[in-house]
């Protein structure tokens, strides 16, 4: 049976609700091994799903643990997701923007896939900070303070965490049917009603085309509809990395920074005012530009940031023990002119051998270590300038500058 399911999948053959269900519950229940279960995601990723199947694979995971539910809580729950890509933090910028304009936000985030990193594994480079909240400390964190930013409950769609940390390990993490049954399923457990989706494409993203990009969104909306959702997407470009840090203790330093109105103008500023005016437009019911204007407003008069650090406080973490590594090395401009290209890609693989990101499920992240670009695209350079730093504590990394930067 296991073996006429995987080669069902190989063939490119649609597979029923049962076989799905059989399948998928075996491996959360330890009854199919990695193996196997490797064999047909990798069928999977080659020859996709059928919208049926996919609806399916999502329900098996919504109801593989438990549905949260907020009747008790006043106001339209507006909840984010991204992709994934190089440098990615706006999660810890707009969910406290939003939460200081009266909006419920509870986000669930993951780990790292692939070379992006993942919002979890940022929040944890802050020293003491929980992301096992239970849901009852969810259910009383939201009356408090109006947001939470945690990992999955135990009891909250297990099947995707399974699914989710062997395909960040066998090359499945790109494909469209499973990264949209992982995102959905999660969003609707955990309770949203409304949902924006920000689908990054690019060089430095789990999805490389526009074609790609729209299928994903099309196929997001349908399951939104199925559950009576509404879900909102945007894309945005990942051939650069967003924002000037890359690496989990440097991305929270950063994610202050535009928080306290440190940083402006730039495309990562810009994709989270967009990210949460949608996010606000949503939960109030009004235009995207009167939302736009409230999401300004929270940032200059100090309020998204103290809901910041309300968060943290109440999920335990210390933002003035967050560290970086004091190893590091610069890269410099090779000539004069104007940067036109900042390889993404090319910094996520440098992030994860510096030891960002894992490599295999049991390897240990470390936190402090990471780069900061002091350029971004657009920008006037001089020979001699510095790029970037790079915080490093294994060896000294070797650059390949050509690879990630292009002057001209």
């Amino acid at each position: 049976m296991i073996l006429d399911i995987i080669n069902k999948k190989r063939l490119g053959e649609e597979l029923t609700y049962k076989e799905l269900d059989t399948f998928f519950n075996g491996y959360l229940e330890g009854t199919i091994p990695d193996y196997q279960m490797s064999s047909l995601l990798m069928a999977i990723c080659i020859n996709g799903m059928s919208d049926e199947e996919i609806f399916a694979l999502t329900k098996i995971f919504i109801d593989s643990g438990d549905v949260l539910e907020f009747a008790g809580i006043d106001g339209i729950k507006v909840d984010k997701h991204s992709t994934g890509g190089i440098g990615d933090k706006t999660t810890l910028v707009i969910a406290p923007i939003v939460a200081s304009l009266g909006i419920p936000v509870v986000k669930m985030s993951g780990r790292g896939l692939g070379y992006t990193g993942g919002t979890i594994d940022k929040l944890e480079s802050i020293p003491g900070y929980r992301i096992d909240l239970s849901d009852d400390e969810i259910m009383n964190q939201i009356k408090d303070i109006n947001v939470v930013i945690t990992g999955q409950t135990a009891c909250l769609v297990p099947m995707d965490k399974v699914i989710y940390a062997l395909r960040d390990v066998t090359a499945t993490v790109s494909s469209i049917p499973l990264i949209a049954s992982s995102i959905m399923s999660k969003k609707i457990a955990g309770g949203a009603d409304k949902i924006i989706i920000d689908i990054k494409v690019g060089n430095g993203a789990l999805l490389q085309t526009r074609e790609e990009a729209d299928k994903l969104s099309e196929l997001m909306i349908k399951i939104g509809k199925v559950y009576d959702r509404e879900v909102r997407t945007i894309i945005s470009d990942m051939d650069a990395p967003l924002g000037y840090s890359i690496g989990n203790s440097l991305e929270v330093l950063e994610a202050i920074d535009v928080l306290e109105g440190k940083e402006r103008d730039n495309p990562f500023v810009d994709l989270c005012i967009e990210l949460a005016s949608h996010m606000v437009s949503m939960g109030k019911n009004i235009s995207l530009e009167e939302a736009k204007k409230l999401v300004i407003g929270s940032i200059e008069d100090g309020s998204a940031y103290q809901k910041f650090l309300e968060l943290v406080k109440h999920q335990n973490g210390n933002i003035q023990k967050i560290k970086v590594s004091e190893n590091t090395v610069t890269v410099k401009a090779k000539s004069s002119g104007i940067l036109k290209k900042i390889n993404a890609l090319e910094l996520g693989k440098l992030s994860l051998a510096l030891g960002a990101g894992k490599e295999k499920i049991t390897d240990k992240i470390d936190y402090t270590v990471g780069i900061k670009l002091s350029k971004l695209i657009g920008d006037s350079v001089k020979k001699g300038d510095v790029l970037a730093t790079i915080y490093y504590n294994k060896k000294k990394p070797d650059v390949s500058y050509d690879k990630i930067f292009v002057i001209q």
